[in-house]
């Protein structure tokens, strides 16, 4: 998405950031190469602007072991000028990164960032991802957003300092089942075990009842979803971790 802002889109441009997701296996018997190779192409061609790449290792559910390699924001635009095949950054990749990696290895998915209904009420460094994937009704899209725009009001009124962002497929498919990211930033892993109290806040905010008939609505728009948790390499990316509240504007 994934998924995560890193520099600003220019206010005078009508574009808009994207993300770039590579899902990568690496041969479980050549990881250390894979990691290597993987530094090293970052370092070269994806070490700042819109080309900007970090890279994040899932830890739950069937994507367990791998990487994802997510480069942006970027405006659609950028695309025309990326590193390619006349910089020799695609025999790079091919040399340094798929070499050690699985066949098949690499689907790419392009997010995204939706930056109103986003919060990031201060700077930070990532460390620990919560994504959550959501699969949307087909035609159910607005109905879905102008849920989360209720769920923004309550946390941005009873949990203002939650870090949270917004993402949207730009080609989902009914097949995959992931139209709709939403990622939650952490630091300690007890932060999962804690109880916001998200459902009283709800009801504070809009009346008693009020969570009930969410959650209610809620399932009318989705068709289920998944959850991951990623965990960000630094060591493996080709910018820092640092995430500033000025470049989500």
């Amino acid at each position: 998405m994934l998924l995560l802002p890193l520099m600003a889109i220019s206010q005078n441009s009508t574009e808009y950031g994207v993300f770039e997701n590579a899902l990568l296996t690496p041969n479980p018997t050549q990881i250390n190469q894979f990691e290597k190779g993987i530094t090293a192409h970052n370092k070269k061609f994806h070490g700042d602007g819109p080309y900007g790449a970090r890279v994040y290792t899932i830890s739950n559910g069937p994507n367990t072991g791998n990487y994802v390699w997510v480069m942006g924001p970027f405006p659609w635009s950028s695309l025309d000028n990326r590193p390619a095949q006349k910089d020799g950054h695609d025999t790079d990749w091919d040399s340094n990164v798929a070499a050690y990696s699985m066949p098949g290895s690499g689907q790419q998915s392009y997010w995204k960032f939706n930056s109103e209904l986003s919060n990031f009420p201060k700077d930070f460094t990532l460390k620990n991802l919560l994504v959550d994937y959501y699969d949307v009704t087909r035609g159910k899209m607005k109905d879905a957003m102008k849920l989360i725009e209720k769920i923004k009001k309550v946390y941005t009124e009873k949990l203002p300092n939650q870090t949270f962002g917004i993402y949207t497929n730009e080609f989902s498919s009914t097949k995959e089942g992931r139209d709709l990211a939403v990622i939650s930033f952490f630091d300690k892993s007890a932060w999962l075990g804690i109880d916001n109290g998200l459902d009283k806040k709800f009801d504070e905010v809009y009346g008693a009842g009020s969570w009930s008939q969410f959650l209610k609505d809620w399932y009318a728009v989705t068709d289920g979803g998944e959850s991951e948790l990623w965990a960000y390499r630094p060591d493996l990316s080709g910018i820092s971790g640092d995430v500033k509240v000025s470049e989500r504007k």
